[in-house]
């Protein structure tokens, strides 16, 4: 089975890979899907029928008929609850005949280490005492959050695939949006995910 991503940042093209087999091994450690080299498609042009119709197109090819499709992109300041189905319901009406699923992170991708991050301390320039904020999610600019409590700033395309491969991923699920991923990868391989613990739904999102 073949997985084909779309992503909009530069640091995603690395990171996403990594992310999937991680959750894939803990949903199914004997599941090895061939997971393809992520398209990117920037924000402004993936929210857009001529950024999006072609990157859907290219990567139904690219998985055949027994694949799957995975659109990862940035909400910014656009709500994922509206933003989501939309780009979903134009997937479908392009490739209908393929299983895709669109995962809109809450402001940012790096708001998921900020959900998670005990498991990050004293890694990557980190400080070993960095307190977690108390809504992940809710911050505008997890990049810039990370890059002033990192030594020597943050990196998006070094740091965002070293980050992804230590982050706690069940304490991440904190992070509506993470636990979106989370179920939406379970889903698009017909695999059973535990629910969250409810103490691990950040303050503010149960």
């Amino acid at each position: 089975m073949k997985v084909g991503v779309i992503v909009e940042g530069h640091g995603e093209v690395l990171a996403v890979p990594i992310l999937l087999r991680r959750i894939l091994q803990e949903l199914a450690p004997t599941l090895n899907p061939s997971i393809l080299h992520p398209h990117r498609v920037p924000r402004g042009q993936l929210v857009k029928e001529e950024g999006l119709r072609p990157a859907i197109e290219l990567m139904a090819r690219k998985v055949g008929d027994e694949g799957r499709i995975l659109v990862l992109l940035d909400a910014d300041n656009d709500l994922p609850c509206v933003l989501g189905p939309r780009l979903l319901a134009q997937a479908k009406t392009y490739r209908p005949d393929r299983d895709i699923s669109v995962v809109i992170a809450r402001r940012e991708y790096e708001a998921w280490f900020l959900a998670s991050v005990e498991s990050l301390r004293g890694h990557r320039r980190l400080p070993e005492t960095l307190a977690p904020p108390p809504t992940p999610e809710d911050i505008r600019d997890a990049k810039g959050w990370l890059d002033e409590r990192m030594s020597d700033g943050y990196s998006e395309t070094l740091d965002q695939p070293a980050l992804t491969s230590l982050f706690n991923l069940t304490t991440a699920r904190r992070a509506d949006s993470f636990d979106k991923l989370f179920r939406e990868v379970g889903r698009l391989f017909d695999l059973p995910v535990p629910p969250r613990q409810s103490s691990d739904v950040a303050p503010g999102h149960a």
